[in-house]
């Protein structure tokens, strides 16, 4: 049975229609990856199933409850961290667990204990008597995916959880939501797709409040798969590089193009075409190449066609 799932979920504020009957389905015990551009709908779905908003109209199920009418009775089995987590500055990381384990009704013991294990699981036990205030963002988060573990939740919600970390403390993050598998299901919102390459099960990539396609990761990459080539030129070539990726992009056998510092990729329709002719408009563009192949896609550039943004610059 799922343990997440919306049906023809929609939401309005005025005017704008955030949500446009959105169908989702998480699995037990797996880490699904919520992608999607700005403005997608994804922190407003990850609001509604976890009871902070109501739908417009269609159902959102959590743990076989309809989260409408049994938010007190999910609210227990679940946790959430948002993207900004509102923390209490004038407690400390310890007060601020012990906090959240009496609003859950642990016992004084067990709350001790689950201060401690958690402290210790995100890296936060030197800190554990500052005050909360004055915390850096990456070690907010940090506290705040703690908090978010306290009730030890069967389903636990991530609205951009990575994005305050810094390379080592995304590493040590991705660790710790992979480590969860098969203890609690993560659903979790973003916009890294390494990350999602790294630790998610299934994906599910959202564009203008629908669903565009859900499906296991490596399903998703071998279902939308097309050939990419990566160049890359000197040091001296970032100019001549963007100049070049912008000609590419009128081309009708090249699908998306993306530009970072000398590297570009390019993801294309028409093989025997590219074959012919990239390399060739490469040095008719006088690029000095230190690299050309032909590589694996990735999940970006699957997210780059599924969302209709395959000709912008990254």
């Amino acid at each position: 049975m799922s343990v997440v799932r919306t049906q023809g979920l929609r939401k309005t504020f005025g005017s704008v229609r955030a949500l446009d009957g959105l169908d989702l389905t998480v699995e037990p015990g797996t880490v699904f990856g919520f992608l999607g551009p700005n403005g997608a709908g994804k922190t407003t779905t990850i609001r509604i199933l976890a009871g902070l908003a109501r739908p417009t109209s269609g159902r959102a199920l959590v743990l076989g409850e309809d989260i409408a009418t049994a938010r007190r009775a999910v609210a227990g089995r679940i946790g959430y961290l948002p993207e900004e987590p509102a923390l209490y500055p004038w407690m400390t990381a310890c007060e601020l667990l012990d906090y959240i384990g009496r609003v859950f009704g642990l016992a004084t013991g067990e709350r001790e204990a689950r201060t401690k294990e958690l402290l210790d699981l995100v890296g936060l036990t030197q800190a554990s008597g500052r005050r909360i205030g004055g915390f850096s963002r990456g070690m907010r988060q940090r506290l705040g995916l703690a908090q978010a573990l306290v009730n030890r939740p069967e389903v636990l919600f991530l609205d951009e959880p990575l994005s305050a970390f810094d390379p080592a403390g995304r590493k040590e993050a991705l660790e710790l939501i992979g480590r969860l598998r098969g203890r609690c299901t993560v659903f979790m919102s973003t916009h890294i797709l390494t990350d999602v390459e790294r630790v998610c099960d299934t994906v599910g990539v959202i564009n203008h409040g629908r669903m565009v396609v859900e499906a296991q990761r490596e399903e998703l990459i071998a279902r939308y798969a097309v050939p990419v080539f990566r160049i890359e030129a000197d040091s001296g070539s970032v100019g001549q590089i963007t100049a070049w990726a912008e000609t590419l992009r009128a081309l009708s056998w090249v699908t998306a193009v993306s530009v970072d510092g000398t590297t570009a990729r390019v993801v294309v329709n028409n093989v025997e075409t590219a074959k012919k002719e990239l390399l060739a408009l490469a040095v008719q563009a006088r690029l000095v190449l230190t690299l050309y192949e032909m590589v694996r896609p990735s999940l970006e550039d699957v997210f780059l066609q599924l969302v209709g943004e395959g000709k912008e610059a990254e």
